[in-house]
């Protein structure tokens, strides 16, 4: 049986029909309608068309959040396109190698990453490159190349199984791989989404999240907009601006990583910000700290958490309000239409209540697969359709899971499992740390032995001694760190996760 197009070029053209004059994006003070978005969007697509993008070829997009970003993404979809958002933080030869990894077409640039790819264009395989601001030697802006294009007569019909994004993954390890997201993947997600948190048509979003983040992306732009709500775009992260916006627009909800919440609780503004409107932020990327959670919930914000991976669209688990405080330190329970199990090391048998195993997820959501890499997505999806997250966690007797730690970043220590994350969530409790990580070091007697990374509050002061007695109380002894490294900052993905490969690079662990 024929069903309606749900790919991302179609459900936001019926959006617009639905609701054409309401607002849908703002950003530094311009506001569009769905209806101006949508006829944004399909000029530039006819000009596209012109240039010779066509039906599975690749369009990039590279810079701060703007609203060129999305007119690309919904422009491609209706060529029956790929969208492809590159890491705006990545050096010259890991664009070189994404970007002819690739194949890209199309690659719109903003005008501070420009120099990047100058050095680099000579390698590239791109036929068409366009400046999304001003003009620029060899760059065509954006305005300039849609000219007097009219709006879009024929897009392209998607299947739920046509790849819409490739969105490569930060790469903590090794080559970066570009996760293929469909069309489906992407409206399955925002399904669990709906169906899990309460959002609203009435909703007024911020994205604050960098836009080549899965969580910028769907968890918070695109799942706003389906529902006809109203998205505040800021160009990076501040946290004044998002305290001075949430006040401004009245706004409803945003996504952050842990970190973002962290540095906006520590601004100065942070107690005395009107936060009236704040129902829904969702928080993913890593484990939240149990103070954090508290910190907000005092200020009467509702952090809601979630479970998912770039793999997963990001969709997994969600923990809402109604067991944000019983079920704390939870991710929650599997998004509507997700299938989850925490199995153990044969990869296949489910194991009980409170066992720390990997977990492993099915549904609708999951990624195709990885570009032009089948064996690792062979190795990451097994024969019966489960992707092996390689996250470690357990479920509580009531279906609530709780994420560990990363199945490489587990320190075994005199044959005992430790889980960083776990330590960390303890430490960081300490009144001197800001910001707190932990590593398992080589160690001739136990095998491996804990490292703790911190970073300290203004004025703090704190060595190993006093951080160990401190901690003995509230850990193991074969939890406690053996050695403290006071450090200015952690290194960090963009999806705010610590990289801790590069702290044992610096320290040579």
């Amino acid at each position: 049986m024929a069903h309606a197009d749900i790919g991302l070029g179609n459900w936001f053209n019926r959006r617009t029909q639905q609701t054409p004059d309401r607002p849908a994006l703002t950003f530094e003070g311009v506001t569009r309608s769905f209806a101006e978005m949508q006829t944004d969007i399909d000029r530039l697509a006819t000009a596209l068309k012109a240039a010779g993008l066509c039906r599975g070829d690749r369009a990039a997009f590279l810079g701060f959040n703007q609203p060129v970003y999305f007119d690309l993404l919904f422009a491609a979809a209706r060529l029956g396109a790929i969208f492809v958002p590159l890491n705006f933080r990545l050096t010259g030869p890991e664009l070189d190698y994404i970007i002819n990894d690739a194949g890209v077409h199309t690659l719109v640039v903003d005008g501070p990453h420009r120099p990047i790819i100058d050095g680099i264009r000579d390698q590239l395989c791109c036929r068409l490159y366009l400046s999304a601001d001003g003009p620029a030697p060899g760059w065509q802006p954006v305005n300039d190349f849609v000219g007097n294009a009219t709006a879009l007569l024929d897009a392209q019909a998607t299947a739920e199984n046509d790849i819409a994004v490739i969105m490569y993954t930060s790469g903590t390890t090794g080559r970066p791989k570009g996760v293929m997201l469909t069309h489906g993947n992407f409206w399955w997600a925002n399904v669990n989404a709906m169906l899990g948190a309460d959002f609203s048509e009435h909703d007024i979003s911020i994205v604050m999240a960098p836009l080549f983040h899965i969580g910028g992306l769907n968890t918070n732009a695109l799942v706003t907009w389906q529902k006809g709500g109203h998205i505040i775009l800021h160009r990076s992260f501040d946290p004044a601006r998002f305290l001075a916006d949430v006040a401004r627009y009245r706004v409803t909800g945003t996504f952050a990583v842990p970190a973002m919440l962290l540095f906006i609780s520590q601004h100065p503004d942070f107690a005395i910000a009107d936060l009236s409107s704040l129902r829904l932020i969702v928080c993913g990327g890593a484990p939240v700290p149990e103070p954090l959670l508290r910190l907000y919930n005092a200020r009467g914000v509702p952090v809601n958490q979630g479970y998912g991976l770039t793999e997963t669209a990001p969709s997994g688990t969600y923990l809402g309000n109604d067991f944000a405080l019983s079920k704390l330190g939870s991710a929650g329970k599997a998004a509507f239409f997700v299938d989850l199990r925490v199995v153990g090391q044969d990869g296949r048998t489910p194991l009980d209540a409170g066992k720390r195993g990997e977990i492993i997820m099915r549904g609708p959501h999951i990624m195709r697969g990885y570009w032009n890499k089948p064996d690792a997505t062979a190795a990451a999806i097994d024969a019966e359709g489960w992707f092996h997250t390689g996250d470690i966690g357990y479920l509580d007797e009531d279906g609530f899971l709780y994420i560990c730690d990363r199945l490489k970043d587990m320190i075994i220590s005199g044959g005992e499992n430790i889980y960083p994350a776990e330590v960390e969530a303890v430490l960081y409790a300490h009144s001197a740390i800001a910001e707190i990580a932990v590593i398992g070091e080589p160690c001739e007697k136990w095998g491996e032995s804990v490292t703790a990374f911190a970073v300290l509050r203004a004025g703090a002061n704190l060595d190993l001694d006093e951080l160990r007695g401190w901690a003995t109380e509230r850990l193991a002894r074969y939890k406690l760190p053996t050695r403290l490294e006071i450090i200015e900052a952690l290194p960090r993905n963009p999806a705010g996760k610590v990289l801790k490969f590069e702290l044992r690079g610096r320290f040579q662990l």
